[in-house]
């Protein structure tokens, strides 16, 4: 075996539509269908579940099939069966996990003795991953800044991206699929230095990071964001 990828992930979900008259139920009935088919054209759907105690998961998916048959099973109800295609192939959290570093207080040279500030931002932290397969995260770095470093020492993988940013600007890294993007967003792949760089996962439970941002100031600020991920709703 040389490697292992998930497939796309077929869901089956059956949906109840009422109405008091039979149009009324008809005019909903083309308008959800209308909906759904959406997804065709303009991307995928949002699919989300929510349970009793108000916890939550979601999937991307595409409508495949489920409105073709004539409505109006009872006249005024029916339930069509929906058969939604989500490409990620597994359920993740609703609400995204964020890690946030910034530059600590810079004092004054002389006060209260002659002193040097590092021109450095450096963390070391544990990020853990609570969801059942790895994460693909997405970081922000706000300048200024010259340089980010970003080691998962779990995986002893490594990215660098070279950028220098002004305060106020600042840049996006995804890593799945891998592009980095300027705010306005301008894909600036080129920044990433290549070889020698693997836009990392974070692999389920604890995973060790360390980052560096060179060039840094008083402003500058990195955040990495991602969705825990599931096999099951």
């Amino acid at each position: 075996m040389t490697g292992v990828r998930a497939q796309a992930r077929t869901l089956v979900w059956p949906v109840r539509l009422r109405g008091r008259t039979h149009m009324e139920f008809l005019t909903r009935w083309r308008a959800v269908a209308a909906a759904f088919a959406l997804t065709r054209r303009r991307g995928p759907g949002l699919f989300r579940l929510r349970r009793p105690d108000g916890s939550e998961r979601e999937c991307l998916a595409y409508y495949q099939s489920g409105w073709d048959g004539e409505p109006g099973q009872g006249w005024t109800y029916d339930t069509p069966t929906l058969t939604l295609l989500c490409p990620d192939g597994f359920w993740r959290d609703s609400q995204p996990i964020v890690l946030t570093r910034s530059t600590g207080t810079i004092g004054d040279f002389l006060d209260p003795f002659p002193n040097i500030s590092s021109g450095d931002v450096i963390g070391a932290t544990q990020m853990t991953n609570p969801g059942q397969v790895e994460a693909w995260p997405t970081w922000r770095l706000d300048g200024p800044a010259t340089q980010l470093v970003a080691t998962n020492n779990t995986l002893g993988k490594t990215f660098t991206v070279n950028r220098t940013l002004t305060a106020g600007q600042w840049i996006t890294i995804s890593t799945r699929p891998g592009r980095v993007a300027t705010s306005g967003g301008t894909a600036i792949n080129g920044a990433l230095v290549r070889p020698g760089s693997t836009l990392w996962r974070l692999e389920p439970g604890v995973n060790d990071i360390t980052f560096t941002v060179s060039g840094s100031g008083p402003e500058t600020k990195i955040s990495m964001s991602f969705y825990p991920r599931y096999e099951t709703a």
